[in-house]
């Protein structure tokens, strides 16, 4: 048979088909049970069947057997078995019969059900005699309808004479049964016109009664609601169904209608409830004006009572109906067909349900079942069924209410097993998703399924395996590790078949840069982001949706590209909701982002001023179209159309949910009001202006402000202020009143007043005379408030004295205070600002009058207020200076004060002129220089420091020079070859070293050093490819760590290093020979743990060339033996050796003490006087480390020289007798008493010295 399979991915076949095997038939396709026709057309009985061989047909008629090729009228179709009977001439009541149809081949005979063929019919309706209906209003009235029974029954309506449909209401309601209910008529009911008609659907004919007529009589009492009476009120009852209950049966699966038609005046409402239970709502409805109550598919628990309830005002009545649920025969499970294989057994079950219950019989080929059969009411058990027992089974359930007929057939086969799904197909699901592989198989016996994942592991029906009935393996959450290849195997006792599948895992499809929610102005881009993963195998599609609709078609604004939709010029169109959907051909992913598209909200509208005040009046608006953008405040602005037409100013601010403002106005203007709504965009265009609104006249309520009374010559006063505007008027004709008189002179106020000016000028005054002076405005319509009182002085004049008594104190080289004596205030003739001290130097100490330079335009330093003395910073040492001094007002520079001559002592000179370096060989280098360009005092000789730099731009020892004045070069010899030295060059005065200058320089290499750093490129060229240092093991010991590795590079200097894990110390090394491959480290502590590394150096440079990777080594910890080691005789021998050195130390520091010299310290206390001087830096002989910006830093690895001390022929003197520091001691006499030599640099693996006296701790530290 055909099977469909299907699977929930990818690679599923949509269609199996099984081969040919025999088959007994099966009804495919039959005309229903009930089958009426209609008498113009012919009779059409369908009967379809199909198997293996395909079936023959034939029918009985009433039980009996039908010849179809007796009746001419009669054909059946080939190849089926429908009849078609054509009843055309002849009387269709002669085939109204029950036909059935029997599908028969060598395998067995299946049946139709009994089809009762009818012939419709529309009758006419039978004569009557109907009589004019008279009542009175108010009354109850049925027009009995009675159509003509049907076949099918016709459809009932009510029209009038001209074919229109009656109006029906709650009051006038047309019952099931086709009858017309009236709860109470009233006069407009009144017609002659009222026509039942019946449509009969089969025949599309139309039947309709005689016309009812209908006299309504108004009652002789007053007319009520409708026409009504109102005598005639009454309370309800029902027409249908009669009495308080009725009963009403309903068949399972059928629709129930309940009908209750009221009667009484007012006319009542209906109301439906069920006794004991709920409405069942899914499948309820009330029609009807509330008269039916309809209940579709019914099913066994609407059984029960059903209670309608009519009312009205003047009371109510039920009416219970009581309904009860039957069942025509209905399946519960209806007998399958069976494949069996010879000597097995097979059951068919026949299950049905119905009330009452069915009767149940069973029939092979048509025929009753014999005693042989095993039969069990609903189930037939076939046991060791043989070749050629095949035969179709029909069971058949009936009762009072119906009948169900199926076919089950039995087929007895012996196929050996055959796969229906096509082989290597490929199945493709996402990751987590289920995955469904086909294994469709035949076969008798029934195949059993068995599964392979890859061609060895047999797959359980356990998680995440299901293996179906059907030979389906399931695998319900899919992952990467369960693709591959899969191979169903089909068994049964006749063979084997396999067959081959592949299933593909992919990785799901996900949005990872989701679109965001965008407000965009109009006229602007919006860009919506939609960045996916997805399987590499698989190719995405983007799809996007607008408000779930595809986008405008033609539309170039819309630009789709791979990760993104752009929008240009968005418009209020555009806006709603975007949907980003990423498709491949096994899944998708979506998602969503809100368009809101902004701009400037519309202007306001309807200005309207109303509570006119004389200062205020209040402004009401109606808000313009805000553009999805909320309102963040309106600006009303006004424009004065008397003082400043067409300048609109802003008035006032209001928040953006207002729509109403009291605005303060000012007297005198003709107003007129605009308002401009903001929101997040941007301003709206201004609204219509308002009407004109002009204030009274009035007083000004401000005087004019910022009024200032200074002079601006010795002999008036300028009174200033700033006017008002012409909203600050108040009234025509603004001037203003100025009153002025001069303070503590006892004179009277005087005034004059001015108008369309800001400023008067008072003349004739004295020179800086304090003045109080008021400024108030004044109108038509009244003056000012009082004005405030406003101090100020008239003009100024140069001051007419100079300042006496000019002294100058120098504290230094190049700081020096002047002194003087104030002026009084009546010589300052204004405000006095200060004194202006001016100075300039005329020549150095040392020069003669005639040998001075020109002269430079003076220095000048200002001190403000009224100060007495001032300094006089950035001398030049060693010069000769001549000041005066001079007072300050504001109107200028008073006369000088007579000059005063001084002079600076000495203090250190500037940087030498230049440094040059030439001359370089092996071992020597010719330095060049120039003096100072200014000396600043006597110049004493020249200071210089030199040190060599090594590869790793660490300086070695310095070496100090102390050269003559005037000298301009040295040559200095004994250097190392091909090594750099960096220089320092100072110039010296009595006072001390000014600052340095600085160079560096190379000595010549020699032959042989030259040649190996020609080498050097060519061996590092010539090593061989890949690492040079083979791999590093390292092995711990109680006290060391062994190490191996393989050297493959040039020879070079090997270094074993180490150093303890975590800490900061320097690596250690210990040197091994260049063909060694082992080395044993000794000493290393318990406990501890070690980096450890092996190095290659260049012999030359001993900078690392090749380096292994770092190791660590744990070295383990010693167990405590518990031995006394003061017992110990290495331990005794080794202490008595240590006090002999000590006591030999002690006397070698002794006599090193006393050798000491004396030297006169007169200098260095002198130097010590000017504060100003700093000291040398390398007094101490400590120098930096090598540094292109700070020459001085603290060095690592610098040395002194071997002895300690600097060669005599190198230096004539000692850098302490110019140093700041306490390095020395000095006796009584204040002679220093100390070593003659330099310090050694701090930092340095030496240590350091101390310069205190040496004590056995420092002299072992030394000799240590």
């Amino acid at each position: 048979s055909d099977a469909k399979l299907a699977c929930g991915c990818s690679g599923a076949h949509p269609l199996l088909r099984v081969p040919p095997v025999p088959q007994p038939p099966t009804i495919t396709l039959q005309s229903p049970k009930d089958y009426i026709f209609d008498p113009r057309e012919n009779i059409v009985i369908i009967c379809e069947a199909k198997g293996k061989p395909h079936p023959s047909f034939s029918w009985t008629r009433n039980g009996s057997h039908f010849d179809v090729d007796v009746d001419s009228k009669v054909l059946m179709k080939p190849g089926s078995g429908t009849l078609v009977i054509d009843i055309s001439g002849e009387k269709a009541e002669a085939y109204e019969a029950t036909y059935q149809c029997l599908a028969h081949n060598e395998h067995g005979t299946a049946l139709s059900n009994d089809i009762v063929v009818r012939q419709s019919r529309s009758p006419l309706w039978s004569k009557e005699r109907t009589e004019a209906i008279t009542v009175q209003a108010g009354v109850s009235l049925v027009l009995h309808c009675r159509p003509p029974a049907g076949l099918p029954p016709p459809l009932i309506f009510w029209m009038d004479n001209i074919l229109q449909k009656l109006p029906l209401s709650d009051r006038v309601f047309q019952a099931l049964n086709g009858d017309l209910y009236f709860s109470n008529v009233v006069p407009s009911d009144t017609r002659n016109d009222y026509i039942c008609f019946a449509r009969f659907p089969h025949t599309q004919t139309i039947q309709q009664k005689q016309p009812i007529s209908i006299t309504v009589l108004e009652s002789n009492v007053t007319a009520g609601f409708f026409g009504d009476s109102q005598s005639a009120e009454r309370a309800p009852g029902f027409m249908a169904p009669v009495g308080a209950s009725s009963t009403q049966m309903v068949l399972r699966g059928q629709e129930l209608e309940l009908e209750c038609i009221p009667e009484g005046l007012p006319t009542p409402e209906i109301s439906w409830r069920k006794e004991g239970g709920e409405l069942p709502s899914n499948r309820m409805s009330i029609v009807g004006y509330q008269r039916t109550l309809r209940i579709s598919s019914v099913v066994e628990s609407d059984a029960g009572d059903y209670r309608c309830t009519a009312k009205n005002k003047l009371g109510s009545a039920e009416h219970s109906i009581k309904v009860t649920v039957q069942a025509s025969p209905f399946w519960i499970s209806a007998p399958r067909n069976l494949i069996l294989a010879p000597n097995e057994t097979g059951i068919l079950n026949c299950r049905v349900s119905g009330d009452p219950k069915p009767k149940i019989t069973w029939s092979i080929n048509g025929m009753p079942v014999d005693s042989e059969y095993h039969v069990d009411s609903d189930t037939v058990i076939l046991n060791h069924v043989q070749s050629g027992s095949s035969a179709v089974y029909q069971c058949n359930a009936s009762n009072e209410f119906g009948y169900l007929l199926a076919n089950a057939f039995v087929s007895v086969l012996a196929e050996p097993p055959r796969v229906l799904t096509p082989p290597n197909n490929v199945y493709q699901v996402i990751t987590n998703n289920m995955a469904l592989l086909d294994c469709a198989s035949f076969g008798s016996p029934m195949p059993t399924i068995t599964w392979f994942k890859g061609s060895t592991t047999a797959i359980q029906n356990v998680d995440p395996y299901v293996i179906h009935e059907n030979g389906t393996l399931e695998i319900h959450t899919a992952q990467p590790v369960n693709s591959g290849r899969y191979t169903c195997i089909a068994t049964n006792a006749l063979g084997i078949k396999e067959n081959h599948v592949k299933l593909e895992v992919k990785e799901p499809t996900r949005i990872l840069r989701l679109p965001e929610y965008k407000v965009v102005e109009r006229n602007m881009d919006a860009v919506f982001e939609c960045r996916v993963k997805h399987d590499p195998s698989l190719v995405p599609t983007v799809t996007w949706l607008k408000d779930n609709k595809a986008l405008p078609l033609g539309d170039n604004r819309f630009v789709v590209e791979k990760d993104s939709l752009t929008i240009r010029d968005v418009s209020e169109e555009d806006k709603g909701t975007y949907t980003c959907i990423m498709n491949t051909s096994l899944d998708q992913d979506s998602a969503s982002a809100m368009l809101t598209v902004v701009e400037q909200p519309d202007p306001p509208s309807d200005l309207e001023l109303t509570d006119q005040m004389d200062r205020s009046v209040q402004l009401t608006w109606i808000p313009g179209d805000e553009h999805n953008s909320p309102t963040q405040k309106f600006v009303i602005q006004y424009e004065d159309l008397l003082h400043q037409p067409d300048v609109w100013v802003n008035l006032t601010e209001v928040a953006g949910s207002g729509t109403t403002a009291r605005l303060q106005l000012s007297p005198y203007v003709y107003y007129s009001f605009r308002i401009l709504a903001q929101n997040h965009v941007g301003f709206s265009q201004p609204s219509h202006p308002s009407r004109q609104y002009r204030t009274n006249p009035a007083a000004p309520d401000v005087n004019p402000s910022d009024v200032q009374a200074s002079g601006t010559d010795h002999n008036n006063l300028v009174i200033s202020w700033k006017p008002l505007t012409g909203l600050q008027a108040n009234g025509p004709a603004l001037r203003y009143k100025i009153l002025w008189r001069q303070k503590d002179a006892d004179q009277e106020w005087v005034e004059e007043t001015v108008a369309n000016a800001s400023r008067h000028v008072v003349t004739d005054t004295p020179t800086y005379a304090p003045y109080e002076v008021k400024v108030q405005a004044v109108n038509d319509y009244g003056s000012g408030p009082e004005p405030q009182l406003v101090l100020g002085y008239s003009g100024e004049d140069l001051p007419s004295s100079a300042p006496e008594g000019v002294q100058v104190m120098v504290h230094n080289s190049t700081l020096a205070e002047v002194h003087w004596e104030p002026i009084s205030s009546s010589t300052v003739r204004g405000k006095l600002q200060g004194y202006k001290v001016y100075y300039k130097r005329e020549r150095g100490v040392h020069e003669t009058e005639a040998e001075a330079p020109e002269g430079a335009a003076p220095q000048t330093v200002t001190f403000g207020g009224d100060l007495s003395e001032g300094r006089l910073p950035g001398l030049r040492p060693y010069s000769v200076y001549d000041l005066h001094v001079s007072v300050l007002n504001g109107k200028g520079e008073g006369p000088p004060s007579p000059s005063r001559s001084f002079s600076t002592p000495e203090g250190v000179p500037e940087q030498p002129g230049f440094l040059e370096i030439s001359n370089p060989n092996v071992d020597s280098l010719t330095l060049e220089w120039g003096p100072p360009l200014n000396h600043n005092g006597r110049l004493t000789g020249y200071t210089l420091k030199y040190q060599p730099v090594n590869s790793t731009s660490e300086l070695g020892p310095a070496k100090l020079m102390t050269i003559a004045a005037n000298q301009t070069s040295v040559t200095l010899v004994n250097l190392k070859s091909s090594t750099l030295y960096k220089f320092y060059f100072y110039a010296t005065t009595i006072k001390g070293s000014g600052p340095s200058i600085t160079k560096e320089a190379f000595t010549v290499m020699d032959t042989e050093r030259l040649n190996a750093l020609m080498l050097a490129p060519a061996l590092a060229s010539a090593r061989p490819p890949g690492p040079v240092f083979g791999p590093l093991n390292a092995t711990a010991s109680e006290d060391g760590a062994m190490l191996n590795w393989e050297y493959f590079g040039q020879p070079r200097n090997i270094f074993v290093e180490y150093t303890v894990e975590h800490s900061k110390e320097e690596w250690k090394r210990e040197a091994v020979n260049s063909s060694a491959h082992s080395f044993t480290i000794k000493g290393l502590k318990p406990g501890a743990s070690y980096k450890v590394r092996v190095v290659a150096r260049d012999p030359v440079t001993d900078s690392m060339v090749h380096s292994t990777e770092e190791e660590l080594v744990s070295v383990p910890a010693v167990a405590n033996r518990q031995v006394d080691i003061a017992t110990q005789g290495w331990f005794i021998g080794l202490m008595c050796a240590i006090a002999l050195l000590i006591l030999v130390l002690l006397i070698v520091c002794f006599i090193k003490r006393n050798k000491g010299g004396k030297y006169p310290v007169k200098e260095k206390e002198e130097a010590h006087q000017d504060p100003e001087i700093q000291p040398m830096k390398e007094d101490d002989g400590t120098f930096g480390e090598y540094s292109d910006t700070e020459d001085n830093k603290p060095l690592k690895g610098s040395r002194t020289a071997s002895n300690g001390t600097v060669r005599r022929d190198e230096s004539d003197d000692s850098l302490v007798d110019y140093g700041e520091g306490g390095d020395g001691q000095f006796n009584e006499d204040g002679s220093f008493i100390g070593q003659y030599s330099g310090k050694k640099e701090k930092d340095t693996h030496e240590g350091n010295e101390s310069s205190e006296a040496p004590s056995p701790v420092n002299a072992m530290n030394s000799f240590i």
